[in-house]
């Protein structure tokens, strides 16, 4: 799959969705303790908004050799890191709800432009520095259009709106899941449900 196509067929589809969103939903629940508008935030930070600056930093040497390595990362933390981290992520996510303010479709619409522009100045293996460490542009952006790909049926299914997203990146996203799962070494417990053979337990998660 074409890591940049999927993530422009992502950022296009989350976009057509955030245009959709009824005026009267944005204070409703959206995932967890987020609001709906706390939600939007979220991934307008993580999967928009940061794209361009990230793309603009130069890195050494690779740390993150891969899509999983970036997620299993966050999951190996120590658990002061990871509950800080999760602390940080409301708080942007807020931050970024209220900045989206009344024009969110309009805002979100420039975000993706202002990407994918800045997707298209980069090379496939250029480094980068990220979050989590060095990685290369082809590694990094697929964990974006997962953001994408995820909080997009997230948003749909708080506000029961069909999100309409390219099979290619829906298909990159679950790879990407079960590859993180084997990464994290649950890939037994994820195969034996993907094939009916077992349920996973109540609230997991891969990340």
């Amino acid at each position: 799959m074409d890591f940049r196509r999927t993530y422009r067929a992502a950022a296009v589809s989350f976009a057509d969705l955030v245009s959709r969103l009824p005026a009267d939903r944005w204070d409703s629940p959206g995932l967890g303790d987020w609001s709906l508008r706390e939600l939007v935030g979220h991934t307008v930070s993580s999967a928009l908004r940061q794209v361009p600056d990230v793309l603009a930093t130069a890195g050494d040497a690779v740390k993150v050799e891969s899509p999983q390595a970036y997620w299993a990362f966050a999951r190996s933390a120590p658990p002061e890191l990871r509950a800080a981290a999760v602390a940080a992520s409301t708080e942007d996510a807020r931050e970024a709800g209220a900045w989206l303010g009344d024009e969110a479709a309009s805002r979100v619409s420039e975000l993706t432009g202002l990407a994918t522009t800045a997707l298209a100045a980069v090379r496939d293996d250029d480094v980068i520095v990220t979050p989590a460490g060095t990685m290369r542009v082809r590694d990094w952006l697929p964990t974006r259009t997962f953001e994408l790909v995820v909080h997009g049926t997230d948003i749909a299914a708080a506000t029961d709106l069909p999100f309409e997203v390219a099979p290619e990146a829906l298909a990159e996203s679950v790879t990407q899941a079960a590859q993180i799962a084997a990464a994290v070494g649950d890939a037994a417990p994820v195969l034996r449900a993907l094939t009916g053979r077992a349920q996973l337990p109540q609230d997991f998660s891969v990340i």
